[in-house]
């Protein structure tokens, strides 16, 4: 009787160290959250270093600004001309 008492109480806290509160599933679930945002911040952090590299060309690189006017918001330079064909009817 005394043994299948301590089986019993041996089985519970397994189960409690398994199931309970701060136990191996929290433990697995909280290493699994914790990966998912060390993974997250690295590709901020390189997302952030491309964007700084971005705002140092736009700061001193005459050239990338140019060309970004020219593509992105249709500009062209001082002495050129555009020509459009005409449409035959």
């Amino acid at each position: 009787m005394l043994f299948a008492f301590v089986i019993l109480v041996l089985f519970s806290m397994l189960l409690l160290i398994a199931f309970g509160d701060n136990g191996i599933v929290d433990l697995h679930f909280l290493r699994k959250e914790r990966d998912r945002l060390l993974e997250k911040n690295e590709n901020l952090a390189k997302e952030n270093l491309i964007l700084y590299s971005e705002i140092e060309r736009l700061k001193n690189d005459s050239k990338y600004i140019e060309n970004i006017a020219r593509q992105e918001l249709g500009m062209i330079g001082k002495d050129e001309v555009i020509l459009k064909p005409m449409s035959s009817r």
